[in-house]
């Protein structure tokens, strides 16, 4: 791997994790390639190692490192060419009395609530972003909410919290890094009660059109996984770029 030349870059090291039961595709280890020391990773190392496909887990950088797998793809949504289709735009209009407010990353006890809820209900017989807490190196019996504050309370890059709310009603959270390329999707959970919501979808254009108002040209989705139900959704919008080969490049994915 080539890192820049800037003095913070050439003290950085690399360890591979041991392998780990994958929480994207099944019957398989995975393994990840985490940058450390943490320390050093600040905003402006973090938006150069996520041009090179790391993300971020709590205070971990990583990126997949599987020896016989290379499914894992870091996409991001060219935001200047991308235009929702017909029904993105049904669910934005569906969604846009939702009202935002821009928070601290820190803990707060109604987004662990709900944080709890949407795990129990979407992920019951696995835990979400499995790869990413076992780059962590998290115990599988580590309590609930100590869990939740080292993967979405923690943060040594610029990063925020959005909430989403309806007449008061907390309806859905976000954890946003914002890179000096553009702003990338952490992770979002929200309400699945409510029948017939949309809120996934509209959580990517919401970001998006945040991330063109701060005139920032990409929003970073994370991987792509073609055969991840979970993952493979990225794909609906228009145009990815792939990271391919150690060069971004705009791809057809079906």
């Amino acid at each position: 791997m080539t890192l820049p030349s800037e003095p913070s870059f050439q003290k950085l090291q690399f360890y591979v994790t041991t392998g780990y039961s994958c929480g994207y595709l099944p019957n398989r280890l995975a393994q990840s390639l985490i940058a450390t020391p943490q320390h050093l990773i600040d905003a402006n190392v973090y938006s150069s190692l996520i041009q090179q496909g790391f993300r971020r887990s709590g205070k971990f950088a990583y990126r997949p490192h599987c020896e016989n797998c290379q499914a894992c793809i870091p996409v991001r949504i060219l935001l200047q060419a991308f235009s929702p289709n017909r029904s993105q735009k049904r669910a934005y209009k569906q969604h846009r009395s939702l009202s935002t407010t821009i928070l601290p990353v820190d803990f707060y006890e109604e987004h662990f609530a709900l944080y709890s809820a949407y795990q129990k209900a979407r992920h019951a017989t696995e835990p979400e972003n499995q790869s990413e807490l076992s780059a962590q190196d998290e115990k599988p019996q580590q309590d609930e909410a100590e869990q939740y504050r080292s993967f979405l309370c923690q943060s040594n890059v610029e990063s925020v919290l959005v909430e989403f709310r309806e007449n008061g009603q907390l309806k859905m959270v976000s954890v946003i890094d914002i890179v000096l390329d553009g702003i990338s999707a952490v992770y979002t959970f929200y309400n699945i009660n409510d029948a017939h919501s949309s809120f996934g979808t509209y959580n990517i254009l919401w970001q998006a059109e945040w991330a063109k108002s701060l005139n920032l040209p990409y929003l970073y989705l994370g991987y792509w996984i073609k055969d991840s139900q979970k993952m493979a959704y990225k794909q609906n919008y228009k145009p990815l770029e792939m990271l391919i080969d150690g060069e971004w490049l705009i791809q057809k994915t079906t």
